[in-house]
């Protein structure tokens, strides 16, 4: 298979060049999403695309909100409309930030958007094109990323973990930790099936079980053998630019009826990060 990937830095991007080494992956340099017209030109010569890069940085969104649309809204939306009129399918990244993370059950794909700040906003604008562009396009929501690249939950607490003799995590946000590498495999896995006609959509994936920041901080302390204590603390002691949504946890089953595709233990996959980064 032909596939296109935007993105060549990410923590997804890099996994999926890891995965599927023959793919062609467009640099900034040579699609930047700030210009959604230039990613729409890049789209030839291919039998499916997979948009791996994003704004990220969501504190940084609220003071910008404007830029933040554009390369996550704009951008994926101009892709997924070059995808429908080339007749190949789009594959987008987007996230649980879409959600209000109000009470404690998992979200379907199904239930109501509410972000609670610019992030999940320009994700959710990001979401609406792709999936009015009349692509048969699949978007992934998922949560919380990690990966022994870039910056990461699991690279900060390491490297606090090894400063200091004990840390502060909010224990009150709940979700399911993600691989990257276990995302790349999924899309790269979706693509193949909506490349042989299968249906796209909206879809969830995350790491199970789902835990706390906290939780995870603890588990990652006790994989590395580092002796930092992990304290509770709930989110009003960690003010943050961008409120973070208490409940971030997905159901995946929809995900599984159509690819196939189950929830990856995170655990697992953090001891291979951990080898990685050694």
């Amino acid at each position: 298979m032909r596939l296109l990937v935007f993105g060549q830095t990410g923590q997804v991007a890099q996994e999926l060049a890891r995965a599927a080494p023959d793919a062609r992956f467009l640099s900034r340099a040579e699609a930047d999403l700030a210009n959604p017209d230039a990613c729409a030109a890049a789209i030839r010569d291919c039998d499916a695309v997979i948009n791996a890069a994003a704004w990220t940085a969501v504190d940084k969104a609220e003071a910008e909100e404007p830029a933040a649309t554009v390369i996550n809204g704009a951008a994926p939306g101009a892709m997924a409309r070059a995808c429908a009129a080339q007749g190949i399918p789009f594959l987008h990244v987007s996230t649980d930030y879409v959600f209000d993370g109000q009470g404690t059950r998992t979200f379907q794909p199904t239930d109501p958007v509410a972000p609670l700040n610019a992030y999940g906003r320009s994700k959710l604008e990001g979401e609406r094109q792709v999936m009015a562009s009349g692509a048969r396009a699949l978007v992934l929501r998922t949560s919380w990323v990690v990966s022994a690249h870039g910056a990461n939950f699991v690279k900060t607490m390491l490297r606090l973990g090894r400063e200091r003799p004990s840390l502060n995590v909010v224990v009150d946000q709940i979700g399911g930790p993600t691989p990257a590498a276990a995302i790349a495999e999924a899309l790269l896995t979706a693509a193949a099936a909506m490349r042989d006609g299968a249906p796209g959509g909206i879809h969830h994936f995350s790491g199970a079980p789902d835990t706390s920041w906290a939780d995870f901080a603890r588990t990652i302390m006790a994989e590395a053998a580092l002796p930092c204590q992990i304290n509770d603390i709930p989110t009003e002691a960690y003010p943050t630019p961008a409120r973070r949504p208490a409940n971030s946890r997905l159901d995946c089953r929809a995900l599984e009826a159509a690819f196939g595709i189950q929830r990856p233990d995170w655990r697992a996959h953090l001891s291979l990060i951990l080898k990685d980064l050694a």
